[in-house]
């Protein structure tokens, strides 16, 4: 069985994460299923609600047949940092545990891939609030493990703009980074935390383009030319991301597969496949990797959880991928964009 790396989920926020080493009821990765889908490592995303946002967000058909994703508001400094620390100390304690190995360094990946030990989880946050403007708090996230932000979620906040869940709809929507989001691109850069562009809107995937901080990465994103939903990159963000050396972590939401938008778990693995393939045939497979966005979306029925991961392998596989190419989408490409940006 291939080792998998995937690029993105959201189980440590959920009401029953404290279920994740024994095996949860629902939801779709715990230690138990990643065993057994070859899932040796991951993305584990610490993101903080805004108020009164439910867990479970649906997208509401406008009067003009558009599909938008109720918007959420601004989330505060305060409120922000406290919850992101109380989930990232979740993600520690299964470390200290012995339940899975935090990845901090270039050398983590090779080892947590090999040796048959828990799982390499590498802390990401979604969205940047728990970080000051003037990233002193930074540091601190730094030497806790952090290796991995997205500036923006879904919403504004003093880094930048969200893109908006919008379909159909162009991702240029709204102002790009501002001078305190660049400050935060080039220390990451400096630090070694790697910078995810999957919900921040064109303006500010140029922006961030434009400081050279390593290869672009969108951990849990699509291909605009299949799904024309906001959150998917355009050919001309693709193309960028190629120059870089960059990397596409395909997403699962079905949302964000469909040419229809529908948010409906009756979706084909295949069209996870077609948003791999346009995007290999565009830039090169060597840009090509998994970013599911488990227990944050639908996922499609046919692939289930995380356990199903080598379905959706076997799906590729008919697609014509060949092995040394599946296994640059399983581990590989990860394994190269996350050593760039650590090792720097």
């Amino acid at each position: 069985m291939l080792s998998v790396f995937d690029g993105h989920n959201d189980a440590l926020t959920r009401d029953d994460h404290a279920q994740i080493v024994e095996g949860r009821s629902g939801g779709h990765l715990d230690l138990p299923r990643m065993r057994a889908g070859g899932v040796r490592g991951g993305i584990f995303s610490v993101f903080s609600k805004s108020p009164g946002m439910p867990e479970e967000r649906k997208p509401v058909p406008r009067d003009d047949g558009v599909k938008e994703f109720p918007s959420a508001p601004p989330l505060d400094h305060a409120p922000a940092a406290a919850d992101a620390a109380a989930v990232a100390g979740r993600l520690l304690a299964l470390e200290r545990a012995g339940h899975v190995r935090l990845a901090r360094r270039e050398a983590d990946l090779d080892a947590g891939k090999e040796d048959g030990g828990p799982p390499l989880a590498v802390l990401h946050l979604e969205g940047a609030e728990a970080i000051d403007p003037a990233l002193e708090a930074l540091e601190f996230w730094y030497e806790a493990g952090l290796r991995s932000l997205g500036p923006v979620w879904s919403r504004s906040n003093w880094f930048g703009h969200g893109v908006p869940f919008i379909s159909p709809s162009s991702p240029n929507v709204g102002p790009g980074l501002t001078d305190a989001g660049r400050a935060l691109v080039r220390r990451c850069a400096e630090l070694g935390i790697l910078v995810d562009v999957s919900h921040l809107n064109e303006a500010g995937f140029w922006d961030l383009a434009g400081l050279e901080p390593g290869p672009i990465v969108a951990t849990h994103s699509g291909a605009h030319a299949v799904c024309a939903s906001s959150r998917n990159l355009t050919d001309a963000q693709l193309d960028a991301i190629g120059e870089t050396g960059g990397l596409v972590g395909i997403v699962f939401a079905c949302a964000f597969l469909r040419p229809d938008f529908a948010d409906d778990a009756d979706t084909p693995l295949e069209l996870i496949v077609q948003h791999a393939r346009y995007v290999a045939d565009r830039i090169g497979v060597e840009h090509v990797a998994l970013g599911s966005d488990y227990d944050g979306a639908t996922i499609p029925t046919p692939l289930g959880d995380v356990a199903g991961t080598p379905r959706l392998l076997d799906a590729l596989a008919e697609d014509g991928f060949g092995p040394d190419e599946l296994a640059a989408i399983a581990w590989n490409n990860w394994r190269r964009v996350l050593g760039a940006w650590w090792s720097g």
